[in-house]
């Protein structure tokens, strides 16, 4: 399971011109599941995530998780992030989790951010075309891959 964290002061995706989903100080996160990914993965994310320490303290350091201060999180599914790029110059998504199941854990690692403490979780719509906009923050880019905690890859 993958994600692409970035800390933003505002973000924003629409469809079709309408905002479907913003959040403001906070993560925008571009989430992937893989196949072999399983709940442990989403509750091991999520608690990653939400216990990141990115976010500067009083001195400037980055020692503050989205859970300190009080930060909203904007979750798109990204299932590009699969690429496997090792050969030619097209990527492949043979690793990425079919939909129906890759959908289901979005949808869980959201409701999991939440469970761990964060208050505001928006999302894009699941497999749609979507055109986000963003304001990052510093900026600080973070990727988070379950697969090395597990020392799966």
């Amino acid at each position: 399971m993958r994600a692409v964290i970035q800390r933003v002061k505002n973000a924003n995706v629409q469809i079709g011109g309408a905002v479907v989903g913003k959040c403001g100080t906070g993560f925008m996160i571009l989430f992937c599941a893989v196949d072999g990914d399983t709940q442990n993965d989403i509750d091991l994310l999520a608690r990653k995530t939400a216990n990141l320490r990115i976010f500067e303290d009083d001195e400037g350091k980055m020692n503050k998780s989205i859970l300190d201060i009080g930060g909203e999180v904007l979750c798109i599914s990204q299932f590009t992030l699969a690429a496997d790029t090792r050969k030619g110059n097209r990527p492949s998504f043979i690793n990425a989790m079919e939909p129906i199941t890759a959908e289901k854990y979005y949808k869980m690692y959201c409701e999991a951010l939440k469970t761990n403490g964060v208050k505001n979780v928006e999302t894009g719509e699941f497999g749609a075309d979507m055109q986000v906009t963003l304001t990052n923050d510093g900026p600080v880019t973070i990727i988070l891959d379950t697969d090395v905690w597990n020392k799966k890859g």
